[in-house]
C-alpha cells in the first residue's frame, strides 16, 4: 500500500512532516481538581486529576513524596466497529503505567509528601496516537489542578513507511505494521522522558524518526503554553470581575445602610 504519493502527500492529505490539527479544552470535568480534553486529528482524549489528597490506602503512603496513580481506559464507542478492549486488559494496564511514569518525571512529588494524586484518562475517539494524546491531556489536567511540575511534558509519535519518516501517525498508518516511535519530552529542560519503539530501525533512520517526533513534541508544547496562557488570562478576568462585583455589592450595602440611618 502506498502511504506517500508521488506528489509527497499522505492518505489524509498531509505532508510527511505535518501534524494533524490539535485542539484542547481546559476544565472539562467540573467535579475534578483539574481536567482537560485533548484532540489530535480525530483522536480525542479526556483527562481528570484529583489531588493532592489524603492517601486512601495507608499501606501505599510514601513519607517523602506523593503517590501518583493513573488509570487508562477506552470508551466503548471510541473505536467504532474495531475490536473493543475490556477495562483492565493488558494493554490498558501497560499504557496506565507509561502515563504514570511519564507524569512522575515532571511532577514535583517531593513537595507533597504523604499525599495521593489520581490521574484518570479515557479515550473518547481513537484514530492513532492515543498514547501521545493521553499524555498531553494529562499534562493539561495536572496544570489545571495546580500540581507543581518541573515542566509540561508533551508527547508525539513518528513512524517510517514507504522509506519515509512520517510525523503523527493516524490509525491507518499506525496499523500498517511499520516501525513507529513515541516520544515524550520536557521542552524547557530539553529532556526526553519517554521513548517507545515497537520495531527495529537502522541507527540513521531511527535518529531521523526520533528527531521528527521531538519536533512534534515541541509544536505541541507551544500550543499547550498558548492554551494555558489563554486559560490563565480568562480565569484572571473572571476573578477580577468577581472582585468588582463584590465591591459593588458592598458599596450598595453601604449606601442602603446610610439611607436607613438618614430615614431614621
Amino acid at each position: 500500500m502506498e502511504f506517500v504519493s508521488p506528489e509527497g502527500l499522505r492518505l489524509d492529505g498531509r505532508r510527511p512532516m505535518e501534524m494533524r490539527q490539535i485542539r484542547a479544552e481546559i476544565g472539562a470535568v467540573s467535579s475534578a481538581d483539574g481536567s482537560a480534553v485533548f484532540e489530535m486529528g480525530n483522536t480525542k482524549v479526556i483527562a481528570a486529576v484529583y489531588g493532592p489528597r489524603e492517601v486512601q490506602n495507608r499501606g501505599q503512603q510514601l513519607n517523602d513524596q506523593a503517590l501518583v496513580r493513573c488509570e487508562y481506559s477506552m470508551a466503548n464507542f471510541s473505536v467504532g466497529d474495531r475490536a473493543r478492549r475490556p477495562k483492565g486488559d493488558r494493554r490498558s494496564i501497560e499504557i496506565s503505567l507509561v502515563i504514570r511514569q511519564t507524569m512522575e518525571a515532571c511532577i514535583l512529588t517531593h513537595l507533597m509528601p504523604r499525599s495521593q494524586i489520581d490521574i484518570f484518562v479515557q479515550v473518547l475517539q481513537a484514530d492513532g496516537g492515543t498514547r501521545s494524546a493521553c499524555i498531553n491531556a494529562a499534562t493539561l489536567a495536572l496544570a489545571d489542578a495546580g500540581i507543581p511540575m518541573r515542566d509540561l511534558v508533551t508527547s508525539c509519535s513518528a513512524g517510517y513507511l514507504n522509506s519515509t519518516p512520517l510525523l503523527d501517525l493516524n490509525y491507518v498508518e499506525d496499523s500498517a505494521g511499520g516501525p513507529d516511535v513515541t516520544v515524550g519530552i520536557l521542552p524547557k529542560l530539553d529532556k526526553v522522558t519517554l521513548l517507545q519503539m515497537d520495531a527495529k530501525l537502522p541507527k540513521e533512520t531511527f535518529e531521523d524518526v526520533m528527531e521528527l517526533a521531538i519536533q512534534g513534541c515541541k509544536a505541541v508544547a507551544q500550543y499547550i503554553r498558548e492554551v494555558s496562557t489563554q486559560n490563565f488570562i480568562f480565569l484572571a478576568s473572571v476573578s477580577q470581575l468577581s472582585v468588582i462585583r463584590n465591591l459593588s455589592m458592598l458599596h450598595i450595602s453601604y449606601l442602603l445602610a446610610q439611607t436607613n440611618e438618614w430615614s431614621i
